[in-house]
């Protein structure tokens, strides 16, 4: 099957292109695109009219947690450590494979709308979260979270992500990462079990890094040693390496991750709810440390929506700064895209619009009143484009949002019901 994308304004993210955006044809065959041209002659079984649309590579969440659609905005007025355990961990507890079956699916339709193709998801309930993901088709980077100590729980969480990567090889779709959930919910002893696994399985590792003050001052009293010092110690930095949130970190320990394969995966929006503040990018930056962009769990970052948390990301730097020079609009569509696909090791792959990667393309049409007219093409996609404006999403080559229509054969009403039914049984569940 060749499909083309015609007529559309194409911003690339190539960086070996001249122009940030210009006019281009995108020929897919199957899963990957085979050619990038103006005013494609050739031959094609279907045409995708993109003309007025704009069309750029699908964004890439670099932190998520999918099965948490749930916890929508039950942020309100609480920091990280009450939110999570008294909120948060106490209901998961209740939670059943079948329940994050749905939360996950939820959370992938919400992603398909909004333009993301890819997710960097670490989460329990493994089978549930698979099932959605697979049937939704998005592109998943993909773990069993770890917690705890080298006990039983802990060794069998372990061995519940050795089997998943056993029998999940060679899925197009489907790469993972080890997740350790973080230097406070694992001891020393399950840290290094799961640097291990990295080393038996070479796979990046995804961790929650420095998201508040009070967890900074935790590693350091516990292992006499700064954050970055502390990961060299447990052997993490000798592996690719996401580090989420990474709100605090210092100048010395900026230079020690910048000298390894670590990139940081900041979450706006999450760090605002929760009370954490505001991450440094602009010295990370300059420190030479690649810096992608996530969402979190919709509990804490409210939503999937990767357009409204690249306008703020940009809007924070420039306050923190007081200086609109210090980040621009392209630099967060980098963090969205390109810098996204370095952090999970798929810069091969997705990213970019270039002839031989994978079809992971979302197109916009940006003819409503709240972002008419366009002057600046790139600010106004990062600043001012919704939901509401992405057209079509294509994953891997299959089309699977057309005209705003989803194609998958899911019934979202049937499924909101679904969503209501476990929230209602776990509030039960919760109140004995």
């Amino acid at each position: 099957m060749i499909r083309v994308i015609k007529n559309g304004t194409v911003i690339t993210m190539d960086e070996k292109r001249k122009k940030k955006y210009e006019k281009l044809d995108i020929v897919m065959i199957e899963d990957e695109i085979t050619e990038v041209t103006e005013n494609y002659q050739g031959p094609y079984d279907r045409i995708i009219d993109a003309t007025d649309k704009i069309v750029l590579p699908g964004l890439i969440n670099c932190h998520t947690h999918l099965g948490m659609s749930i916890f929508r905005a039950t942020n309100d007025n609480l920091n990280l450590q009450d939110w999570l355990n008294h909120k948060i961990w106490p209901i998961e507890n209740h939670m059943t494979e079948e329940d994050i079956y749905y939360t996950t699916l939820l959370s992938c339709i919400e992603m398909i709308q909004t333009g993301t193709t890819t997710s960097n998801d670490m989460y329990f309930g493994v089978k549930g979260s698979l099932k959605a993901i697979e049937e939704t088709k998005v592109r998943s980077v993909f773990s069993r979270c770890v917690s705890g100590s080298k006990d039983q729980e802990t060794l069998k969480q372990i061995n519940e992500f050795k089997e998943l990567v056993k029998e999940n090889q060679g899925k197009s779709l489907l790469t993972f990462t080890v997740t350790p959930h973080s230097m406070y919910t694992c001891n020393k002893e399950c840290l290094l079990e799961c640097e291990k696994m990295a080393t038996e399985f070479n796979l990046p590792i995804h961790i929650h890094y420095s998201e508040n003050k009070s967890e900074v001052e935790g590693i350091i009293k516990d292992y006499q040693k700064t954050p970055a010092n502390a990961l060299k110690n447990l052997g993490y930095l000798n592996h690719k390496v996401i580090l989420a949130h990474g709100t605090f970190i210092s100048e010395e320990d900026q230079k020690i991750l910048a000298s390894y394969n670590v990139s940081i995966a900041t979450n706006p929006i999450s760090n605002l709810n929760l009370g954490c503040g505001i991450a440094d990018l602009v010295s990370y930056k300059k420190n030479g440390i690649n810096i992608c962009l996530g969402t979190d769990g919709q509990g804490s970052g409210n939503n999937l929506n990767m357009f409204y948390h690249m306008s703020v990301v940009d809007q924070l730097q420039k306050a923190k700064y007081q200086d609109p020079t210090v980040m621009s609009s392209y630099d967060v569509l980098k963090m969205a895209t390109i810098n996204g696909a370095k952090a999970l090791n798929l810069e091969n792959k997705i990213g970019s619009i270039e002839k031989g990667k994978k079809a992971d393309i979302i197109i916009l049409d940006l003819n409503n009143t709240e972002v008419y007219p366009t002057v600046d093409l790139i600010t106004q996609i990062v600043h001012n484009v919704e939901s509401n404006n992405v057209d079509t999403t294509i994953i891997n080559g299959n089309i699977l949002m057309e005209n705003h229509r989803l194609t998958l054969d899911i019934d979202e009403n049937q499924l909101k019901n679904q969503i209501q039914q476990i929230i209602s049984r776990l509030m039960k569940e919760e109140n004995k």
